[in-house]
């Protein structure tokens, strides 16, 4: 937990006593910020291919993440859900890969992370400087290659702060220390790694002990004033991105803002409350790149600790918003949009006289827009099933029934109409298929679900992907919705 904001104000202290100039300080700290973003992202095939993505992340930061070391890492997370025989088959296979595997990831993860930079307007050169996330002094990194000074300063710094802040908080300062000079001149800079060792008492002080929040404030860049359209960007911006975690939620977020919006209405609730549950509506699942895609992607039933783990969800994200000023109100309605009126929902199992007409509000339209969407434990409801459980859930005093009218009026007939085609010349089968992509199908599923041959799967993505400028499931999923292709509960985008 804010961990990327104590790098960023280690960042920015390297920054200043290299004496670097101001534009530069601006994009080491939007890198520091961004460069993990991309996590998020890729978190469903990392962890089709690990297991837990969050445990996977954490123990990388303990390798010098090259050859056999990295290799092992690697194995050691691969299989671990299967019998010894098919673990061992499933390693061996993997070894044969892992450079391929490896090198798809990171690529899904800077672009990912280089889209959102540029989506929020920041500095255009950010981008090409988040690309460069796991390359290494040595030229030993991912997805290039490149070596020494080819690697931006912004990205050295950036990647010399992101591991001594871990090492730092578990092993104190002399580990942070032993760890930066250990990797001297193979993952870091040597020259960054010298002024580290050599002013680290300086440059750590207070980073665990201070409010990292108001620290990073301190340092940060001063002139960029957020106008609420501005901010409207960036907060449905960041629920698209936390939407990605799981190719089960792509779009969700949009589709509970717009319901909750509609519903308003309904319900007269007035300009100011519609513009929390607008704002609400989008990032209440912000919480949701705390838990593990072994939790969120699991078909099986959750045993009881993944259910407490999943449980703590709303809470995170009620922490993350509600550390910035003006959205503390957004908050309190998208903290509590898993919270049910007989005191039965999560994370505080709050009952009627706690919750407010905004926070039932978001709960009933978070629940609908669930039902209308497929899980990996079932499949999606149509708009009439879908109506009838949430009416059923306001019988059994979990949601307000007033609402529940509200949010079903506002929903309408919910009939998606079929497209015939849409932008980038793409074709309406090639968006069915474009759908199926956003939902993490591979040539083989997509071809199971459209009754068409492999074959053909493999030629309609390629054609997706040359048309709409993707390389991977990521970068086509944010195109479909960048350009309005998502529909409620429905196989097309």
């Amino acid at each position: 937990m804010e961990h990327m904001l104590r790098a960023t104000v280690l960042g920015l202290r390297i920054a200043a006593l290299l004496a670097l100039e101001q534009k530069v300080r601006e994009r080491i700290h939007h890198a520091n910020l961004l460069a993990w973003i991309g996590c998020h992202a890729d978190s469903f095939e990392l962890a089709a291919q690990f297991g837990d993505d969050i445990s996977f992340r954490s123990d990388y930061y303990l390798i010098d993440a090259k050859g056999l070391p990295m290799l092992s890492m690697m194995l050691r997370h691969t299989g671990n859900d299967m019998p010894q025989v098919p673990r061992l088959a499933s390693r061996a296979v993997f070894s044969l890969r892992a450079q391929t595997v490896m090198a798809e990831l990171i690529s899904s993860h800077c672009s990912s992370a280089g889209q959102l930079a540029a989506r929020v307007g920041l500095d255009a050169q950010l981008p090409g400087i988040l690309a460069h996330t796991f390359e290494r002094w040595d030229g030993r990194g991912l997805p290039a290659g490149i070596s020494g000074t080819q690697i931006p300063l912004e990205m050295r710094i950036t990647q010399l702060a992101d591991a001594a802040e871990v090492h730092l908080r578990r092993h104190g300062l002399a580990g942070a220390v032993s760890m930066v000079h250990a990797r001297r001149g193979t993952q870091f800079d040597p020259q960054l790694a010298d002024l580290f060792c050599a002013r680290a008492q300086d440059l750590v002080r207070g980073l665990l002990e201070d409010d990292p929040w108001a620290s990073m404030l301190a340092l940060a860049p001063k002139d960029f004033p957020l106008e609420a359209e501005d901010v409207d960007a960036v907060l449905e911006a960041m629920g698209d991105f936390a939407d990605l975690k799981s190719p089960w939620t792509v779009g969700h977020s949009r589709g509970v803002s717009v319901l909750a919006v509609h519903a308003a209405g309904q319900l007269w609730l007035g300009t100011a409350e519609t513009q929390v549950l607008r704002r609400a509506g989008w990032v209440h699942d912000l919480g949701r790149m705390g838990v593990s895609n072994a939790v969120w992607d699991k078909a099986e039933p959750l045993s009881a600790l993944e259910s407490e783990r999943l449980s703590l969800y709303p809470f995170l994200t009620e922490r993350i918003l509600s550390r910035v000023p003006g959205l503390r109100r957004v908050a309190q309605v998208a903290g509590a949009h898993r919270e049910r009126l007989d005191g039965s929902g999560y994370p505080h199992g709050r009952n009627a006289s706690e919750l407010d007409p905004s926070q039932r509000l978001l709960a009933a339209a978070d629940a609908y827009q669930s039902y209308l969407e497929p899980r990996p434990h079932r499949a999606a409801l149509l708009p009439r099933a879908a109506g009838e459980r949430l009416r059923a859930e306001a019988a059994a005093g979990r949601l307000d029934a007033s609402v529940v009218d509200a949010v079903l009026a506002a929903a309408g007939p919910m009939g998606p109409a079929r497209r015939s085609g849409g932008p980038a010349g793409l074709t309406g089968r090639e968006l069915e298929v474009l759908a199926l992509i956003c939902r993490g199908m591979n040539n083989k599923d997509i071809a199971a679900a459209l009754v068409i041959a492999p074959k053909t799967a493999r030629n309609h993505v390629e054609h997706i992907y040359l048309k709409i400028g993707a390389t991977n499931r990521v970068t086509a999923t944010l195109f479909a919705l960048e350009n309005g292709l998502w529909d409620r509960g429905t196989s097309r985008a």
